[in-house]
């Protein structure tokens, strides 16, 4: 899809999916159409594999982690749900190559076959899903990859998705020939989204620091907690809802990093009160693996205590 730059993701998935090996000629076969001319309709029910992967495609193209885990096996819905926050995302983005959120729209052609586009602001993808080869419980549709734009199909991206049936529904069981197998891959996944992880810690703790300040400078004293800098549920921001914060990072918890604020000194009133920050991974090896501390001076310090609370005689993380 050489329109659009980049637009289009080019990364393919790690080898570590385990190879499914495809056998037996019982395969009951529908034809295959060439691309015509859309037809609108509304989406229907998942009852058949393509419809069930048309719906795949379009959780992943809206990034919809809800509807997406609910057309994963039991197995991978458990995984899918233990993995990083930006994990999830970034599985969403490769299963339809895009880099960023879209609009997904829903179609099919004469034929009947589901047609799905996924528009975003830089590219508009269109993912046509052809006829099944079902054997039992396995299914297996080829899908067709497009830049909307690509009139003459030459960069068309060509794979075959597999379906398994699981408690009467038809779930995601392989990208091409290969298993999604998301338990194997989930401690991979997150170590892969680790560093990114830790550098959304090390600015929540600024981001933090920087909201305690205005609070000092509008109210004069220190706030008693996180909360405080949260917005308020109704009316004007106060000194109990200061609104400086989002109300996500006001709980304390974020990106799989929890934060701890702690007044260093029995008072919060006045100019001299002083206070520390902490970040901590929620689960150590898996959200992160370094802990964080800015000290009294405003002085950040990280380093690996295996889950434990930093200190400030930890080294100093460059700011």
């Amino acid at each position: 899809m050489n329109t659009r730059g980049n637009a289009i993701c080019k990364r393919s998935f790690v080898p570590a999916f385990t190879i499914l090996l495809a056998g037996g000629s019982g395969l009951a076969q529908e034809s295959n159409s060439r691309t015509n001319p859309l037809i609108v309709i509304p989406q229907p029910a998942t009852a058949s594999p393509a419809a069930a992967l048309r719906d795949a495609l379009s959780a992943a193209c809206s990034q919809n982690q809800t509807d997406f885990a609910r057309l994963l096996t039991a197995r991978n819905k458990e995984a899918f749900s233990r993995m990083t926050p930006a994990a999830r995302v970034s599985l969403l983005k490769r299963f339809v190559l895009l880099n960023e959120r879209g609009k997904p729209t829903a179609s099919v052609n004469p034929a009947g076959r589901p047609i799905l586009r996924c528009e975003t602001p830089d590219v508009i993808t269109e993912m046509q899903i052809g006829g099944s080869e079902i054997q039992d419980n396995i299914a297996f549709l080829p899908m067709e990859l497009r830049d909307a734009t690509d009139t003459t199909g030459a960069n068309v991206h060509q794979i075959i998705m597999g379906m398994v049936r699981e408690d009467g529904e038809w779930k995601l069981l392989s990208l091409g020939l290969l298993l999604l197998d998301l338990p194997a891959l989930e401690v991979e996944w997150d170590s892969a989204e680790m560093e990114a992880t830790e550098r959304g810690a090390v600015s929540a703790l600024k981001e933090i620091a920087e909201a305690i300040e205005r609070y000092r400078s509008s109210y004069s004293r220190l706030p008693e907690s996180l909360a405080h800098l949260g917005p308020p549920l109704h009316g004007k921001a106060n000194a109990e809802s200061a609104g400086l914060l989002d109300s996500e990072l006001a709980t304390g918890v974020k990106n799989g990093y929890t934060f701890r604020y702690v007044v260093a000194g029995a008072s919060t009133l006045g100019a001299p009160a002083k206070y520390q920050l902490a970040a901590t991974p929620m689960e150590y090896g898996r959200t992160g693996r370094r802990s964080f501390f800015r000290d009294e001076k405003g002085g950040l310090h990280g380093a690996d205590r295996q889950g434990a609370v930093g200190s400030e005689t930890d080294p100093p993380v460059a700011q």
